[in-house]
């Protein structure tokens, strides 16, 4: 149980209401991700203090429709909103965010709210942009059909927050509201069995009633229903006696709520100017197109990696400088030998030669969060839902694979909303092949010492084409992949796509810094604790045992006899055998080796192996260029850099991913099983592609 000086309150509402905007407003950076108790779904969970000082605790629910279990996630808002698992979360007030502009849709999962016995506010968000469009609401005549308080917000602004929390502390004080309407007589008493059904089983009244209504005629039983005694055969007497009567049972829910709802719109709303096209309908008539819409997509795609290498260059050189002075004057004061080797040659070379990609890494964020924000990620699933049904899944699909893009942790996460199980799974299986951000600092080095900056178009290289090409052979793979398991392992039908296309609004600069910061944290902190102890692990292998150098040889071959005769070089040449196929000698071997645990230490190996970590990113890139084999040939090439980030389009070189996967395709031995496949056949793509791309090249006459 809470203190009593804490209130808790749990925040729902519909996809695209403002909600995480709202969330962000009421507790800014306060916030933390933890799990709920015994269950591996996330929760999000804020805090701040209420107008009497008071702790107010915010727990921020999936977006939802409706109370329908269909999801994991819609479970768990399910089970917190019932208050049935006191160890999960208990609120003592539900927040619900409704979309002032599309109030008629928004009421349907407030009405099934409001019969949960939980005192309620509603914030009625965007309520700048409802009256832009013309459509005045009678506030006032709105709290008096709901029975609760209602708080106008504009969440971007932060307008309307202190009177919101000031309507959650008085919320507290009030009693939990009630249905607001009335069924048919023959409705209610084909009910009551099912109702009593439910309360003798712990049920409050009000969510009886509300449990009783939506599970009419519902052949699915949802989770927490399953084990219910009875109610399986009350159910289905219920739904004989409504049909009887003249009803159909699958539909009484929606048709008795949405004329209810019909009832308030009209005593509560006006429009100004009906009937005329908005400004999010006129800019959909291209960015849907058949033809110009996929054409728009392809050109934002493109502008967001060319932007990867034009717009974050100088806070890269900014960055490198620092790493470069920070070396520089932390060497100068260690006096020479081992200490001050693990340091520079370590510690720098391998966390420094990785966090100079946070700009590139904050850029892609940005994008990503612009296109969330703004509502045009629906319109990219909306266009790649017929791509996305010919490979057996629907576009909603496509949104995990989208975010796939930033990270595979949350696009794997984001796939709980697929309603059906196969598509889910299948869904899961194939995002960790979107390139993610842990592959840029691969590619950015790779590109940068290996393609030309070649223009091609105004605005766009060949290194930002080059880039694109990369993301978009994972994409186009996912899918084919997708097919794949769609007609094998995981056969079913491609059930139709449902999609709110949500009005396009500019995006709030606080919520999209907000969730930049915690992206780029989470990166830094993998490179301060991951990247960091590997890099350790890789200077001692490549240090130790200690030779005897050649006095008369140049630093630099020194250096090279050392690492030859170190542990970390007799790995590398155990591992060449299997490598050399794809044209890479041992050094690489050992990098990729070491970048099966994240990606991104693939860079800070390098970095270590070469011993540059106390210099910019441009000296690995030249030394790449400069290393020559047993024979005076470049070990690097063009066609070998190719091959490379090939590789590394397809592995699976992430512990995180392999993790997620496992507790979100079922956890224990389920969980596994299919977590051994996914990476099983991501390497041997990544394997064969690779091999393709050497040995057609070398046939091709492009040279090793």
């Amino acid at each position: 149980m809470p203190p009593a000086s804490e209130l808790r309150v749990a925040i729902i509402g519909n996809p695209n209401t403002g909600k995480t905007t709202l969330f962000n407003a009421l507790t800014g950076l306060r916030q933390r991700v933890g799990n709920f108790a015994g269950v591996t779904v996330d929760r999000v969970e804020g805090a701040f203090k209420g107008p009497d000082g008071r702790r107010i605790v915010v727990l921020d629910l999936p977006g939802s429709y409706s109370l329908s279990a269909g999801s994991p996630d819609e479970q768990i808002a399910l089970d917190v909103l019932q208050r049935r698992d006191a160890d999960r979360w208990t609120p003592q007030v539900v927040l619900v965010v409704v979309d002032a502009v599309h109030l008629e849709r928004n009421l349907f999962l407030t009405g099934q709210v409001l019969e949960l016995g939980v005192p309620v506010v509603i914030a009625l968000n965007q309520f700048d942009v409802a009256q832009t469009e013309g459509i005045q609401i009678d506030v006032p005549e709105l709290i008096h059909e709901l029975g609760v308080p209602i708080v106008p917000t504009v969440a971007k602004r932060g307008e309307g927050i202190e009177p919101l929390k000031q309507a959650l502390l008085t919320a507290a004080t009030l009693p939990a509201p009630m249905r607001r309407f009335t069924l048919p007589e023959p409705v209610q008493t084909a009910l009551a069995p099912v109702e009593a059904c439910l309360t003798a089983n712990g049920f409050a009244g009000s969510t009886a009633a509300m449990e009783a209504l939506r599970v009419l005629g519902v052949e699915r039983t949802d989770a927490h229903l399953a084990e219910v005694p009875g109610l399986a055969g009350a159910v289905k007497e219920a739904t004989a006696a409504v049909q009887q009567a003249g009803f159909r049972p699958s539909r009484l829910e929606s048709e008795v709520r949405y004329a209810w709802i019909a009832q308030v719109v009209d005593r509560t709303v006006t429009r100004a100017h009906a009937g005329t096209n908005s400004l999010s309908d006129r800019i959909d008539r291209i960015a849907l197109h058949r033809v110009w819409g996929p054409v728009l997509f392809l050109l934002l795609m493109a502008v967001v990696f060319q932007s990867v290498f034009t717009w974050a260059t100088p806070l890269m050189d900014g960055i490198e400088a620092l790493i470069a002075s920070a070396g520089s004057a932390v060497g100068s004061v260690l006096p020479e030998g081992d200490l001050r080797s693990l340091v520079v040659d370590g510690v720098f070379a391998g966390v420094g030669s990785v966090l100079v990609f946070l700009p590139q890494i904050a850029i892609l964020f940005t994008f990503i969060g612009l296109l969330e924000h703004s509502g045009y990620m629906a319109r990219a699933a909306f266009l790649m839902d017929r791509v996305m049904r010919s490979v057996g899944l629907h576009g909603k699909s496509f949104i995990p694979m989208l975010s796939g893009y930033a990270c595979a942790v949350p696009g794997i996460m984001a796939t709980r909303t697929i309603e059906d199980p196969k598509d889910r799974l299948a869904t899961i299986m194939v995002v960790p092949l979107m390139s993610c951000s842990a592959r840029l600092p691969v590619y950015t080095l790779l590109i940068g010492a290996f393609v030309p900056a070649t223009a091609l178009l105004p605005g766009l290289t060949l290194q930002g084409a080059t880039m694109l090409g990369m993301y978009l052979l994972g994409t186009v793979v996912a899918l084919l992949m997708a097919a794949v398991f769609k007609r094998t392992l995981l056969k079913g039908p491609v059930r139709p796509m449902i999609l709110e296309l949500p009005p396009y609004r500019w995006p709030s600069l606080k919520s999209l810094g907000v969730s930049v910061y915690q992206r780029c944290a989470l990166f830094v902190k993998r490179a301060g604790t991951v990247i960091l102890s590997l890099s350790i692990v890789l200077w001692a292998l490549a240090t130790y045992p200690r030779i005897e150098p050649d006095p008369t040889a140049a630093p630099e071959i020194q250096q090279e006899q050392q690492l030859e005769h170190s542990i970390l070089g007799r790995i590398g040449h155990g591992i060449e055998p299997v490598v050399r196929p794809l044209g890479y000698d041992w050094k690489i071997g050992v990098s990729i080796a070491a970048s099966f645990a994240a990606r991104e230490v693939f860079v800070s190996t390098m970095g270590t192996i070469y011993g540059v970590g106390s210099e910019d990113e441009a000296a690995l890139s030249e030394r790449l260029q400069q290393e020559k084999d047993a024979t005076g040939r470049p070990v690097y090439s063009s066609l070998v850099a190719v091959g490379l980030m090939v590789f590394y389009v397809f592995a699976l070189m992430c512990i995180s991913t392999t993790a997620i996967t496992v507790r979100e395709a079922g956890g224990g031995a389920i969980g596994w099983k299919w977590a051994g496949i996914q990476f099983a056949y991501m390497l041997a793509l990544a394997y064969s592609a690779a091999w393709l791309v050497y040995a057609g090249g070398r046939a091709l006459g492009f040279g090793g």
